[in-house]
């Protein structure tokens, strides 16, 4: 990073204010990025190679989005932080909601240390470790509404809103269900459609209902594809009874009556 300007010093997490977390950023190159739940994670290293590697830990939240900027651009309203590399080519961080947080985790530290959100989170959908058995233990003494646990990212690291409704429709069940009510079979099916109802989305380059966006500012296409969430009043593209709107958790939840038991 050639230079770095913070203009919501709340966005930033670690170190103590902006222009430490600029100062500490400038100097070093990306090697490559990472993802760990809902945390994406660079790992980076200072631009004359000798130091060890370093962090920069980033948190989207609802609606951050980077965008990638060849040619200088006004600034909007919303744009949080600012990276430039020695080409004058600027990563633009860019948060409506102001939710969205960075860390900068020094050589020698521990990301896990640093960003404590990384130690709650559980095994990834795509992981070996994500199988039936482990929704079985994880939930066997649990009574949170079904919906409710999905969404809890120790249970599985990554999976939101949109994916949890979809993943519940395309394996059949309520998102009202007790959690320790769901048998062997179902869980089964659960994992399989969050793993399928994922990859989907990934190849679709994401999900757009309001603020996605990539690092050129396209939007994502999965939304275009989802069968219950945001089609309250609508007809089931199964059955053709309306779709349902519940709120669960403090969540919005979309589901069909007639497919989901």
């Amino acid at each position: 990073m050639h230079a770095v300007e913070v203009l919501r010093e709340r966005t930033i997490a670690t170190p103590d204010t902006g222009d430490a977390f600029a100062c500490a950023v400038r100097g070093h190159r990306i090697e490559a990025w990472n993802r760990r739940g809902k945390y994406l994670l660079a790992s980076m290293r200072s631009e004359d190679g000798t130091a060890a590697i370093a962090h920069w830990g980033v948190h989207l939240r609802m609606t951050g989005q980077f965008l990638l900027l060849e040619t200088p651009e006004p600034v909007c309203r919303h744009t949080r932080v600012r990276f430039w590399n020695d080409e004058g080519v600027e990563l633009r961080f860019i948060d409506m909601r102001c939710f969205g947080q960075m860390w900068w985790v020094p050589s020698g530290d521990d990301p896990t240390t640093t960003i404590r959100g990384l130690k709650r989170l559980g095994p990834e959908p795509f992981d070996p470790a994500f199988n039936s058995e482990h929704l079985r233990r994880s939930l066997r003494n649990s009574r949170r509404p079904i919906k409710t646990a999905l969404l809890d990212q120790g249970l599985v690291a990554g999976v939101g809103n949109i994916y949890a409704d979809e993943s519940l429709f395309a394996a059949g069940i309520s998102p009202h269900r007790q959690a320790q009510s769901l048998e062997p079979a179902e869980l089964e099916r659960l994992r399989q459609a969050l793993v399928t109802v994922l990859q989907a989305s990934i190849g679709a380059g994401g999900t757009t209902f309001s603020d996605f966006r990539d690092l050129t500012g396209t939007n994502g296409n999965y939304g275009g594809e989802a069968l219950v969430y945001r089609r309250s009043g609508q007809p089931c593209r199964t059955c053709g009874t309306a779709i349902q709107r519940d709120r669960i958790g403090g969540r919005s939840s979309h589901w069909c009556p007639q497919c989901q038991q």
